[in-house]
């Protein structure tokens, strides 16, 4: 699963768009910064990061057990299909379909809860730093402030403009964004009827 910090800066990096044909044209002041390095500095962030980690570890496992309970399904038919008849074997082989479209499922589900639990423990953090931008957009008296972290059409740029270390300044003498609560360990993922686990892998990040 990705980095918690991933996620949030493309979602940070919508709120502050630009055109900058229009901005050159009008002459309007304009100012950039990294969002990726805000939120890596950001108070809070360090902790919601750990948080998104260990709370991940039980889906994780989750995700391995339905990984290897398919992997035995479908080894034992591929090891007994030649023995038996063809309509054993079609009704074997729809099993084995139907169980991994289930398996397909819930693994489905399981990303979407983690998705949803990383945007609600950086969901404070954003909040902070879209207000610790605007309060500079309006002190600096700037028309945009833009990302460059995902911005690949920038190859230079007056570093007097770049406003990055003043917005992570700014957060630290700001309220520390409140906690998300922790979620409840999610419970064991159900094994097929006399699927016996194998050995689980260290999870994937």
């Amino acid at each position: 699963m990705r980095s918690i910090l991933t996620g949030s800066v493309v979602a940070l990096a919508l709120m502050l768009p630009l055109s900058a044909h229009a901005q050159a044209a009008g002459g309007q002041k304009v100012a950039y910064v990294n969002t990726q390095m805000i939120l890596q500095s950001a108070p809070g962030a360090a902790e919601a990061q750990q948080t998104f980690q260990k709370e991940m570890e039980g889906m994780q496992k989750q995700v391995q057990l339905l990984s290897d309970s398919l992997a035995t399904l479908e080894a034992a038919y591929t090891k007994e299909a030649a023995a038996l008849t063809p309509a054993a074997r079609e009704t074997r082989l729809k099993s084995l379909t139907e169980k991994k479209t289930s398996f397909e499922e819930q693994a489905e589900k399981l990303n979407q809860q983690a998705e949803q639990r990383q945007f609600e423990l950086m969901q404070p953090i954003m909040d902070n730093v879209r207000k610790a931008l605007d309060d500079m957009r309006l002190e600096g008296g700037y028309s945009f402030i833009f990302d460059v972290a995902n911005s690949s059409f920038i190859v230079a740029a007056d570093k007097n403009l770049d406003l990055t270390e003043r917005v992570i300044a700014k957060l630290r003498t700001m309220p520390r964004a409140a906690a998300a609560p922790a979620t409840p360990a999610a419970g064991p993922t159900t094994r097929p009827a006399g699927v016996q686990s194998r050995p689980t892998r260290p999870p994937t990040q």
